[in-house]
């Protein structure tokens, strides 16, 4: 959590550096922001944890899937069901069941990962709505929370 911290303050602080020039963020700066947000969000590999319990992924922002991907395919084949507990994420095997608690209220659920994404910068898992609803984020959209590995399977 430290690391996300740490990035977020940096892009604010960059951004207030470029607002009092008056100049706007080109483009490689703009790259260059997200590879180290990137870089130093998953830079750092949290320590295996005991078999029996869930192994700490990140922490960061999570969204709620739009509902314009309803019924269409997702990475896994399966058609996208905003009624399902599922979610994307950029690198996880298809089929890992992730533990998603937000941090604001500490309410959990678990999802399993069937597309990629999300491809915004900052965000780290897209949840269906009824996932979402799970942890309170549906009305508001996103959310601060803590992924864990519950299982992992193989993409195949």
């Amino acid at each position: 959590m430290h690391t996300t911290k740490l990035v977020f303050m940096v892009l604010i602080g960059l951004a207030m550096i470029d607002f009092s020039t008056g100049q706007s963020l080109n483009a490689a700066t703009t790259i260059k922001i997200a590879e180290l947000s990137f870089a130093a969000t998953n830079q750092f590999a949290f320590p295996p944890s005991p078999p029996d319990k869930p192994r700490k992924l990140m922490d960061g922002l999570a969204s709620v899937y739009a509902s314009k991907f309803s019924g269409r395919k997702t990475a896994s084949g399966q058609k996208f069901c905003q009624n399902r507990l599922t979610a994307a994420h950029r690198s996880l095997p298809l089929g890992t069941k992730v533990l998603v608690t937000n941090i604001h209220n500490l309410m959990s659920v678990e999802v399993s990962i069937n597309d990629r994404g999300p491809w915004p910068a900052g965000r780290v898992i897209d949840l269906s709505e009824a996932a979402a609803a799970k942890i309170g984020i549906k009305k508001t959209g996103n959310a601060l929370v803590t992924l864990e590995v519950v299982s992992e399977t193989t993409e195949g």
